[in-house]
């Protein structure tokens, strides 16, 4: 890579750095807040499906995007109005205004990783994003870094789950709304005539379900995120029971690996073409399930940690792949409302079913001992997962042609 290329990406990498550590710093502890505020049950997957929620609306912001707005201003928006919103969460002594709050939040925020998306891949070619969005990653790994300075410097004696998360994601949301407004010009691409409600909602992109193809890979993807949810939603609720400490930065070891797999993607892509690269990432969420089921009947903790750091190769040789693949596969003037309609099927419908789908899989595999305490059947519910992430991948390779 020449100084001038890396001088092109830079405002991008930044871009991302700062976009997944503003959500990552509050909303990787946040199950752990709700537990602690006695949630739990249904209401507590309702809450934590804000997240899907809010990439509902991505397909919104994305058909502005395409035609109204310059994208950069809408990113600096978002990311100011999170900024609000996250200081009042932090600052009130009203529990039940700052669980409502973090609905807007996440409509306001969640958009935006379709956003940047469609913002760096206007600007770049296709095979430097996956290098770029490495910086997300590398974001999301820094979040841990709070939790270790509160703790060990400011000998706080609980972060993760209090309150000052949200004050943290405050402060960095503000910077990067500021940041925002640096990125080079991103104006709309597509028509400035009169919007149908059908491009407001998004769904033109709807057009692209003619292709078989297209259409396999988004259900298949769709069920991916059913299974892959538990993790995603749970892991938090799941090492908090197996007594960590340290949940952001154990959880942020998944991160560590996806560092490392996203600087490869370009590599493998070229190597193994879309269908194979994503072959590779279920079976890494097979193998992540397995991972924890034999820790959990084994007791052997290291396990878990193993589980965790497949996360980078399901993340980046599945997630990511899939995002270039949609890139590829829509016209100009409707990319960043594919990105959406990506974000809206597979992080909204999809994470909102696989949220209550994952909670009810844990209620029912949930037991009060004799003592009173709160006993999970972790074995049972991996084992379900694991069943369901082998019947995904099956789907894939038989239905999905190669590119």
């Amino acid at each position: 890579m020449n100084s001038q290329t890396l001088k092109i990406q830079i405002p991008f990498c930044l871009m991302m750095f700062m976009q997944y550590l503003l959500l990552s710093v509050w909303w990787v502890p946040y199950v752990a807040y709700l537990t602690n505020t006695g949630i739990s049950g249904n209401l507590k997957a309702l809450i934590m499906s804000s997240m899907a929620i809010g990439f509902m609306a991505s397909s919104i912001v994305g058909a502005f995007a395409d035609r109204y707005f310059p994208a950069q201003k809408i990113l600096s928006f978002s990311n100011f109005m999170t900024a609000v919103l996250l200081a009042y969460i932090g600052l009130t002594h009203n529990t039940v205004l700052a669980l409502i709050l973090v609905f807007p939040i996440m409509i306001l925020q969640m958009p935006t990783w379709s956003l940047t998306t469609a913002i760096a891949l206007k600007h770049l070619p296709a095979e430097q994003f996956p290098r770029v969005r490495l910086f997300g990653t590398l974001g999301w790994v820094a979040s841990g870094l709070f939790s270790l300075v509160f703790i060990k410097v400011f000998h706080v004696e609980v972060f993760d789950g209090g309150t000052l998360p949200f004050l943290c994601g405050s402060g960095v949301a503000l910077i990067a709304s500021v940041l925002n407004l640096t990125l080079p010009h991103t104006p709309p691409s597509g028509k400035k005539d009169k919007i149908s409600i059908t491009e407001i909602l998004g769904f033109k992109a709807f057009t692209l379900f003619r292709e078989r193809n297209f259409r396999v890979f988004i259900l298949c993807s769709f069920a991916a995120v059913l299974a892959y949810s538990l993790y995603y939603t749970f892991g938090a609720e799941f090492l908090q029971d197996r007594k960590f400490e340290y949940i952001t930065i154990t959880l942020n070891w998944g991160q560590v690996g996806e560092l490392f797999c996203l600087f490869v993607t370009t590599i493998v892509i070229t190597r193994f073409g879309f269908k194979k690269a994503m072959v590779f990432g279920l079976v890494a969420m097979l193998a992540r399930y397995l991972s924890f089921w034999w820790g959990c009947v084994s007791d052997t903790p290291a396990f878990y940690i193993v589980g965790i750091l497949f996360h980078g190769l399901i993340f980046s040789l599945f997630f990511v792949i899939g995002q270039i693949y949609i890139d590829k596969k829509a016209p100009d003037s409707l990319r960043a409302q594919t990105q959406g309609l990506l974000a809206f099927l597979l992080w909204g419908i999809g994470l909102l079913a696989g949220n209550f789908i994952c909670s009810n899989l844990i209620s029912a595999n949930k037991t009060i001992d004799s003592a009173g305490a709160v006993v999970y059947d972790w074995p049972v519910i991996f084992g379900v997962t694991s069943g369901f992430s082998l019947l995904v991948l099956l789907l894939f390779v038989v239905f999905q042609r190669d590119e």
